[in-house]
């Protein structure tokens, strides 16, 4: 865990090649940094998908998500995740 507060959750994960994370459900709204380029696999309520990744590159998703993410590829893939906790305050 690199940041707790009230505002925001911010956590480095690492992932082997294969490992995933179990299934999960995300209770805030949260943006995922790619540290790596590379592959996930998510398993979820739309079934399995796949997304290609860019180091650097941001992506959004809304509270509620429920998945199961793995990595897809012969390498370790690693990003950050923020998750907003206060997403309704201004």
């Amino acid at each position: 865990m690199k940041i707790d507060n009230a505002q925001v959750r911010v956590t480095e994960w690492r992932f082997a090649p294969g490992a995933a994370t179990g299934h999960h459900r995300h209770e805030w709204p949260y943006v995922v940094v790619p540290l790596t380029t590379g592959t996930l696999a998510t398993h979820g309520q739309a079934g399995d998908t796949s997304a290609a990744l860019t180091a650097g590159e941001p992506y959004f998703r809304p509270a509620g998500v429920e998945h199961d993410v793995r990595n897809a590829n012969p390498f370790e893939f690693a990003f950050i995740e923020i998750e907003l906790k206060q997403h309704g305050a201004s």
